[in-house]
């Protein structure tokens, strides 16, 4: 039985010979690798330097904060680097002419556009796994799980799936690859600033309208489900699950049992069904021939 015919369909194939085996792949790991190893020798010096190790050596408590400034400079570079990667694999294909005869294959086209964004992935997850053995570093002083390494990185993949679904939707809407590249990131940037900036000014708000109760319960605000929606902020939901309780309460306000939702499953179940509606919408709206043919016989009669 051949795995590999049943696994790795033609434009996948195709999708990897030419994204994996160009020099620019390379050039780019090698960069990517070389960033992340000088801000982890940054952050060591800068902690050692301002004596914030014993006797200018690590302990947990310096190991975990530099694990959590590598993770959210991993978050970053994730955030600008998976629309480039995905807005405009179908625009690009529409720009040199070559979608129609994409379409013409036996290719469906729900297996064309998971193709596009598995290829996408796998090199954007080529880049994270390279940078391990920058965070072995951390490994050496303690203060980090394996468990939270490995968790982290599940975060990662969920969140490039969520930007890569983004600029697939895009990618196949606009003809225009500049055009999709720019709203992907329009977009993103409203997903990791904005929403904390919301949630900033909604808990400012909200917070000056507060009156202590006397009652037992929690006092919690609404607004913390704005937070949920951020990558950052559940990010840290991840490392300090306390992060989730304090998100939702009022300062000064009663501390009662646990959150009403943690932030990180929150961010996972809103942006799971953003995931399947943009795939879907990118699937359907990929051959536009074929909604054209529909609108224009709309009392269902057959033509020719």
């Amino acid at each position: 039985m051949n795995w590999r015919g049943m696994l790795i369909n033609p434009v996948l194939d195709k999708e990897f010979r030419l994204r994996m085996r160009t020099p620019r792949s390379a050039v780019a790991l090698l960069a990517y690798v070389l960033v992340m190893g000088f801000l982890a020798m940054g952050i060591i010096y800068v902690l050692t330097s301002n004596g914030m190790g014993s006797s200018g050596r690590f302990d947990p408590t310096v190991s975990r904060m530099i694990f959590y400034v590598l993770s959210f400079a991993q978050l970053v570079m994730i955030a600008f680097m998976t629309p480039a990667l995905t807005a405009g694999v179908i625009s690009g294909e529409r720009e040199k002419q070559t979608l129609g005869m994409l379409l013409t294959t036996q290719q469906s086209s729900a297996t064309i556009i998971l193709s596009k964004l598995v290829s996408s992935l796998s090199f954007m997850t080529l880049l994270i796994v390279a940078t391990l053995p920058v965070y072995s570093i951390v490994f050496l002083y303690g203060g980090v799980s394996p468990k939270q390494l490995f968790v982290l990185f599940l975060f990662y993949l969920f969140v490039m799936l969520m930007l890569g679904s983004l600029g697939i939707f895009f990618s196949t809407l606009f003809k225009r690859t500049m055009i999709a590249v720019i709203v992907t990131y329009g977009v993103g940037l409203m997903i990791f600033l904005g929403t904390g900036l919301i949630y900033l000014f909604a808990m400012g708000m909200a917070q000056a309208r507060y009156i202590p109760s006397s009652a037992q319960g929690p006092d919690y605000s609404w607004v913390g489900y704005i937070l949920g929606l951020n990558p950052g902020g559940a990010l840290i939901s991840i490392f300090e699950p306390s992060f989730s309780k304090s998100a939702f309460l009022f300062s000064g306000g009663n501390m009662g049992a646990g959150a009403p939702i943690e932030l990180w499953l929150e961010f996972i179940i809103v942006y799971s069904v953003v995931i399947v509606l943009m795939l879907w919408l990118a699937i359907r709206y990929i051959r536009p021939v074929r909604r054209r043919r529909k609108r224009s016989n709309p009392g269902g009669e057959q033509l020719g």
